[in-house]
């Protein structure tokens, strides 16, 4: 049943990621390579921050030569891995949101996002 997953259960827990130091450049072609929308800001394993590739194009093409670090987002809405499904769902259609990280003491440990939910309710048979 849907409603008794949690976080763990539909996460991706192998996360394409940036650093607040790499160029956006760089960010936006790692985006492309790995067909993701977005890629979590860590620094020594700590999230810091969120990249997407609407921030990149709503920021133009000047916005290529900065940092990652510049351009991210830093206030951030994340879970942890008891986080109920049923919450996760709630966050993403209030914010708008399309993607939420897992964290757990600050680490990321994974990540949730539309699509992920979609295979979760596609493989729960409801």
């Amino acid at each position: 049943m849907i409603k008794k997953l949690h976080a763990q259960d539909i996460m991706i827990p192998e996360v394409h990621v940036t650093s607040p130091n790499d160029l956006v450049a760089a960010a936006k072609l790692k985006m492309m390579r790995c067909n993701v929308g977005g890629l979590p800001v860590v620094d020594e394993k700590q999230l810091v921050g969120i990249i997407t590739h609407r921030d990149v194009l709503l920021a133009g093409g000047e916005s290529l030569g900065l940092k990652v670090g510049d351009l991210m987002s830093k206030n951030l809405e994340v879970v942890d891995k008891e986080t109920p499904i049923m919450v996760i769902t709630r966050i993403m259609a209030d914010k708008g949101y399309q993607r939420i990280p897992v964290v757990e003491d600050g680490n990321l440990v994974g990540l949730i996002t539309q699509s992920s939910l979609i295979r979760a309710l596609a493989d729960s048979g409801e």
